[in-house]
């Protein structure tokens, strides 16, 4: 039987998706800010962040299986954009917070819903070899489209006040500047993407159960640290023992699961649910702390570039040092950050103010860097070779659950008890977090997780 053809020289269709991601990368900060100014509180900011981790699940098992029996590829795609650009259109014309909530659920069940397909699509026609490349490739075009949108609506937010364009219809503009690009990115894959697939069912399938396995899926949407396509992707791996058969379950894992990859896994669940607990209700709280729109999206900008430029060293820094106190040194600094910008946003007003928390955006960002890289590796360092793909999927499923959960808990503390109360819970997570990985290490053996996978 031969090997897989190979189908270089299409992949024009990927600047397609790119825009619809931009569109997406500026919804998603786009959206709590024009919740904000609908009436939304902190609470209900956090609520849009929540939906946006789970909302796509059904979507992602909806269309897994569509995808699976259809053997088809290119209308999936088609669809997710051309409601992305439905969403986004008619953003604009709602009027109540709790709308803009249902909307946005409905914006990532389709962006998510894409996921399988798109990550099927990238490698078909592919040596196993490639697919690492053919990853960082999808990964280039989701990362910095998302980028791009951030940096688009910072410049529009910061040009639209001089031009006489108040805040609300500014945001309500650049929802239907996103639909417009969502349908534009939908025009280059129609007219580019390469039907027909050259994957059978089975082996579509095949190919799902690896991407989970092996967490090639979470490098590609690094971009989005609680995207919902990776609960899709990571829950279906636990349901399947390390023989492949189904019958172990995540019951059977918990038993296969040495002492020390539990405890770090229950770390990385506390330290997600911290992140998000800070997140959730970030935007609402730079709002009413003083800052413009174009200033929330440019702290955000700031993040997630120092990420982007941060990936590269950190991981050749990672082959040299151990990734165990890498990690710890970076969980303690968000620990230290998260609780800062609630102190500096109180206490400094813009423009100094606005530099101090911009440093700590990037510093928060560079810390990103460092611990979406260093806990694959953990993870694959503490898990027996039988069970190595379930727990890269346990670290998945459980991290997005704590994202979500998360959320909501920044959300209501910060509603009840204030934002500065909600940043030190965030934190205290995090810490809490250092302390259980650490009880959980083994010390001063070789035996060490000392490298990445």
């Amino acid at each position: 039987m031969s090997g897989p053809r190979e189908t270089t020289g299409n992949d024009s269709w990927l600047l397609g998706w790119g825009l619809g991601y931009a569109s997406v990368g500026a919804a998603s900060l786009l959206v709590p800010l024009y919740a904000i100014d609908l009436g939304a509180g902190a609470l209900l900011v956090s609520l849009v962040a929540a939906t946006a981790a789970f909302a796509g699940v059904p979507g992602a098992i909806l269309w897994g299986k569509l995808v699976a029996t259809t053997n088809r590829r290119r209308p999936f795609v088609l669809v997710a954009l051309g409601l992305t650009a439905v969403v986004l259109l008619t953003m604009p014309f709602y009027t109540s917070p709790w709308a803009v909530l249902v909307a946005n659920a409905a914006l990532w069940f389709v962006v998510a819903a894409a996921a399988p397909v798109l990550n099927v699509i990238v490698v078909e026609g592919y040596e196993a070899s490639r697919w690492s490349e053919r990853f960082g490739l999808l990964n280039h075009y989701q990362g910095y489209g998302w980028l791009g949108g951030l940096v688009v609506g910072a410049v529009w937010s910061a040009a639209a006040g001089p031009v006489g364009v108040g805040p609300l219809a500014a945001k309500r503009l650049f929802f239907l500047a996103g639909g417009v690009a969502a349908l534009a990115g939908l025009a280059v894959v129609y007219a580019r993407y390469p039907e027909k697939s050259t994957i059978s069912e089975r082996r579509f399938l095949r190919l799902a159960e690896q991407f989970a396995g092996n967490g090639m899926l979470g490098r590609s949407v690094r971009a989005v640290p609680f995207g919902p396509q990776r609960v899709y992707w990571a829950l279906r791996n636990l349901r399947r023992g390390s023989d492949g058969d189904g019958a172990s379950g995540a019951g059977g894992l918990r038993g296969r699961f040495p002492a020390g990859l539990t405890r770090y896994l229950l770390a990385a669940t506390v330290f997600f649910t911290g992140f998000a607990a800070f997140f959730g209700p970030l935007p609402a709280y730079l709002t009413e702390a003083g800052y413009s729109t174009d200033q929330v999206f440019g702290l955000f900008v700031a993040s997630s570039a120092a990420s982007a430029v941060s990936y590269a060293r950190v991981g050749s820094l990672v082959a040299r040092r151990d990734p165990f106190r890498l990690q710890t040194g970076a969980l303690l600094s968000r620990a230290v950050a998260f609780p800062l910008v609630a102190f500096v946003g109180a206490a400094l007003a813009p423009p100094v103010g606005l530099a101090v928390v911009g440093v700590l955006f990037f510093a928060i960002g560079v810390t990103w860097a460092v611990i979406s890289i260093t806990a694959t590796g953990l993870v694959s360092t503490l898990a027996p070779e039988s069970v190595r793909g379930e727990a890269l999927g346990a670290y998945t499923a459980l991290g997005s659950l704590g994202g979500g959960v998360g959320s909501i808990l920044g959300g209501a503390v910060a509603d009840g008890l204030g934002y500065g109360a909600a940043f030190g819970v965030a934190a205290a997570c995090v810490v809490a977090a250092v302390g259980v990985a650490v009880a959980g290490r083994p010390g001063g053996t070789t035996t060490d997780p000392v490298a990445g996978d």
